[in-house]
């Protein structure tokens, strides 16, 4: 009975507030799992084979002019500066006395006011052990990294060399300065999606309508994916907690089950429905992403192989085409030579400068350097495609052998996929020849 008049005695807003709080906390739940299973599900990428869609990177943050942070002066790529001002002054404060009266009165009061802040970031390098890819940071999650705090006196130079020359009202002659920003240098993890550069064949990292995550952080891809994986389980037991108190708010105590009500009890089983619900399609939709990005590459490989049989026949045909010219420029200097005779090398200066013209820079040697460069590193983005696709293979493989992932991908049909095996001519490394 006194459980039942303490549900009654409730405003009946509390109970729809619960509800609709514990739905949230189950969206919030839904969403942080899913960031953990995108993060958990995708290979991290190398620079050198990044491919248009959602990617994973690691590598450090390099720019070619830096930034130069405000209050710290150090290089990096983004940072955040603010200044507060100390203060000690009386206030009017009202209140009610023990009769019900309205009284004012005055009270000291300390605090901290903001008299000045300012931020900046810019574009970045992001670089490995095989290349650089450009990343646009505009719209992106950014995490920074602490640079400076500082509390300083009046009489210390940082205190009007980088902050205002005016004081608050009833200032007490002390400024906290705090800068967070991305030093140069800083070894980050970006995930978001690739997509083609504007201005050079090239890939870059930028924000993109049909992005489902887009962060830059220094922290690793691991204490990113526990964080979320935490996220995931406080949010189900908070939404659990306030179903539960929802139900036995607007249901009351109908019965007891030892010293659980029942109405408490239908909150939970409607939670854990709706639970179950979301849950399942969270599920559907990472296992349908993961499958995705196996098709994408092995596509990737593809796009690589057909670039090798494109590329190398080409920069062949270039090479021979080059050394039949550099030969043709070596025979006429070598004729002029001989019929200038006795009348000087200023004879034949007219004819060298038109063949000069015709056939700029000739050097056989940095031709065949260009064209094994291109032969390696094409090599190159081919191993590290084939890597890819057999670690997105892997991971597709087992999430779905994975209790209780597994229920559902028998429910979806999907089934393991092969990994990546060589067969066939066009599989074979191009034949460079020259004669």
């Amino acid at each position: 009975m006194p459980s039942l008049l303490i549900a009654r005695a409730v405003n009946p807003e509390v109970a729809v507030f619960l509800a609709v709080f514990s739905l949230l906390c189950l969206w919030l739940a839904m969403r942080a799992g899913r960031r953990r299973r995108l993060l958990d599900d995708t290979p991290v990428s190398k620079a050198l084979s990044v491919f248009i869609g959602e990617v994973e990177l690691d590598g450090v943050c390099v720019l070619e002019k830096p930034l130069i942070a405000y209050v710290s002066e150090r290089p990096c790529v983004a940072y955040r500066w603010s200044v507060a001002e100390h203060w000690s002054r009386m206030v009017t404060e009202t209140y009610t006395d023990d009769k019900g009266r309205t009284r004012t009165r005055q009270v000291r009061r300390t605090g901290w006011d903001t008299v000045d802040e300012g931020e900046e970031e810019s574009g970045f390098y992001l670089r490995d052990e095989t290349g650089y890819v450009w990343v646009n940071p505009e719209g992106a999650q950014y995490e920074y990294v602490e640079m400076f705090s500082q509390s300083v006196e009046r009489d210390d130079p940082l205190y009007y060399g980088k902050g205002p020359r005016g004081a608050v009202e009833g200032s007490t002659g002390t400024r906290l300065f705090i800068e967070r920003g991305m030093p140069l240098g800083t070894r980050l993890f970006v995930r978001g999606r690739a997509s083609e550069r504007t201005d050079v064949v090239a890939a870059q990292i930028a924000r993109h309508p049909e992005q489902e995550m887009f962060i830059i952080t220094p922290r690793g891809e691991e204490r990113l994916s526990s964080s979320n994986a935490t996220a995931f389980v406080l949010w189900t037991l908070a939404g659990a907690f306030a179903a539960a108190a929802a139900a036995f708010l607007f249901m009351g105590v109908d019965g007891l089950r030892g010293d659980v009500p029942v109405s408490a009890i239908a909150g939970l089983a409607i939670y854990g429905l709706l639970f179950f619900v979301g849950w399942v399609w969270m599920v559907f939709n990472s296992l349908v992403g993961v499958r995705n990005r196996v098709t994408r590459a092995r596509s990737l490989v593809d796009v690589q192989l057909k670039r090798r049989a494109d590329l190398i026949p080409a920069l062949a045909a270039c090479l021979a085409g080059y050394r039949a010219h550099e030969r043709a420029v070596q025979e006429a200097v070598a004729a002029l030579r001989a019929q200038s005779g006795s009348g000087g090398v200023s004879a034949i200066a007219p004819s060298i400068l038109a063949l000069q013209e015709v056939y700029p820079d000739l050097a056989a040697v940095e031709s065949f350097t260009a064209l094994s460069r291109g032969l390696v590193e094409t090599e190159q983005r081919i191993a590290l495609a084939r890597n890819f696709l057999n670690d997105s293979v892997t991971f597709h493989n087992v999430r779905i052998e994975r209790v209780p992932d597994r229920f559902v991908a028998g429910l979806a049909g999907m089934r393991p996929e092969e990994l990546f095996r060589a067969e066939g001519f066009e599989r074979l490394p191009s034949a460079v020849r020259f004669g």
